[in-house]
Protein backbone atom coordinates (compact mmCIF):
# COMPACT_ATOMS: atom_id res chain seq x y z
CA UNK A 1 0.00 0.00 0.00
CA UNK A 2 1.66 3.31 -1.15
CA UNK A 3 1.93 6.11 1.37
CA UNK A 4 -0.67 8.39 -0.44
CA UNK A 5 -3.35 5.44 0.01
CA UNK A 6 -2.22 5.16 3.93
CA UNK A 7 -2.88 8.58 4.33
CA UNK A 8 -6.29 8.76 2.65
CA UNK A 9 -7.49 5.68 4.63
CA UNK A 10 -5.79 6.65 8.02
CA UNK A 11 -8.94 8.82 8.78
CA UNK A 12 -11.19 5.75 8.86
CA UNK A 13 -8.96 2.96 9.87
CA UNK A 14 -8.71 5.49 13.25
CA UNK A 15 -12.33 6.26 13.65
CA UNK A 16 -12.40 2.51 13.68
CA UNK A 17 -9.46 2.30 16.16
CA UNK A 18 -10.37 4.81 18.58
CA UNK A 19 -12.45 3.88 21.80
CA UNK A 20 -12.11 4.24 25.41
CA UNK A 21 -9.17 2.17 25.24
CA UNK A 22 -7.18 4.72 23.47
CA UNK A 23 -8.27 7.56 25.48
CA UNK A 24 -10.33 8.03 28.84
CA UNK A 25 -11.82 11.28 27.61
CA UNK A 26 -13.55 9.05 24.72
CA UNK A 27 -17.20 9.44 24.51
CA UNK A 28 -19.56 8.16 21.90
CA UNK A 29 -20.61 11.47 21.15
CA UNK A 30 -17.55 12.17 20.40
CA UNK A 31 -14.69 9.39 19.83
CA UNK A 32 -12.04 12.07 18.67
CA UNK A 33 -11.89 13.84 22.44
CA UNK A 34 -8.58 13.01 24.12
CA UNK A 35 -6.76 11.16 21.43
CA UNK A 36 -4.67 13.97 20.02
CA UNK A 37 -0.70 12.60 21.55
CA UNK A 38 -1.71 8.81 20.95
CA UNK A 39 -2.83 9.40 17.59
CA UNK A 40 -0.01 11.34 16.59
CA UNK A 41 1.93 8.79 17.92
CA UNK A 42 0.33 5.81 16.08
CA UNK A 43 0.67 7.78 12.58
CA UNK A 44 4.32 8.75 13.55
CA UNK A 45 4.72 4.73 13.83
CA UNK A 46 2.91 4.27 10.18
CA UNK A 47 3.10 7.02 8.27
CA UNK A 48 6.92 8.83 9.68
CA UNK A 49 6.94 12.31 9.00
CA UNK A 50 7.45 14.47 12.96
CA UNK A 51 4.93 15.13 15.39
CA UNK A 52 4.09 18.88 15.40
CA UNK A 53 2.10 20.69 18.00
CA UNK A 54 -0.27 24.17 19.24
CA UNK A 55 -1.83 25.24 22.34
CA UNK A 56 -4.87 25.69 22.83
CA UNK A 57 -7.55 26.63 25.69
CA UNK A 58 -7.15 23.04 26.78
CA UNK A 59 -3.25 22.57 26.38
CA UNK A 60 -1.25 21.77 23.92
CA UNK A 61 -2.87 19.74 20.82
CA UNK A 62 -0.56 17.18 19.20
CA UNK A 63 -0.70 16.05 15.20
CA UNK A 64 1.46 15.39 12.25
CA UNK A 65 3.60 17.02 9.70
CA UNK A 66 3.98 14.26 6.58
CA UNK A 67 6.03 15.05 3.55
CA UNK A 68 5.93 18.65 4.22
CA UNK A 69 2.04 19.13 4.74
CA UNK A 70 0.10 19.40 7.85
CA UNK A 71 -2.36 16.27 8.99
CA UNK A 72 -4.61 16.32 11.90
CA UNK A 73 -6.42 13.53 12.40
CA UNK A 74 -8.43 14.71 15.60
CA UNK A 75 -9.11 18.39 14.56
CA UNK A 76 -12.67 17.92 14.94
CA UNK A 77 -13.03 17.10 18.64
CA UNK A 78 -12.63 20.85 19.27
CA UNK A 79 -15.78 22.93 18.53
CA UNK A 80 -13.30 25.77 17.94
CA UNK A 81 -11.09 26.49 14.92
CA UNK A 82 -7.13 26.01 15.15
CA UNK A 83 -5.07 28.32 14.47
CA UNK A 84 -1.92 26.02 14.23
CA UNK A 85 1.30 26.99 15.00
CA UNK A 86 3.27 24.09 13.99
CA UNK A 87 5.62 24.15 16.88
CA UNK A 88 7.81 21.60 16.51
CA UNK A 89 7.67 17.88 19.06
CA UNK A 90 8.37 14.69 19.47
CA UNK A 91 7.89 11.52 20.39
CA UNK A 92 8.63 12.09 24.29
CA UNK A 93 6.39 15.16 24.47
CA UNK A 94 3.18 13.44 22.90
CA UNK A 95 3.46 10.58 25.08
CA UNK A 96 2.35 12.63 28.03
CA UNK A 97 -0.79 12.89 26.91
CA UNK A 98 -1.56 8.94 27.03
CA UNK A 99 -0.18 6.02 28.47
CA UNK A 100 1.62 2.83 27.59
CA UNK A 101 -1.59 0.95 27.45
CA UNK A 102 -3.62 3.39 25.50
CA UNK A 103 -0.64 3.58 23.09
CA UNK A 104 -0.18 -0.42 22.47
CA UNK A 105 -4.09 -0.55 22.21
CA UNK A 106 -4.22 2.12 19.38
CA UNK A 107 -1.37 0.67 17.65
CA UNK A 108 -2.58 -2.81 17.28
CA UNK A 109 -5.90 -1.66 16.48
CA UNK A 110 -5.07 0.52 13.35
CA UNK A 111 -2.36 -2.60 12.18
CA UNK A 112 -5.64 -4.67 12.78
CA UNK A 113 -7.75 -2.13 10.74
CA UNK A 114 -4.85 -1.39 7.83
Amino acid sequence: MSKSTLIEDMEKVLLNSWSINSSSKWTKVNPVRGQCGVTALVVNDVLGGEIKKTMLSEGWHFYNEISGKRYDFTASQFNEDIEYMDIPSNREEAFLDTNQKQYDYLKQSVKNHL
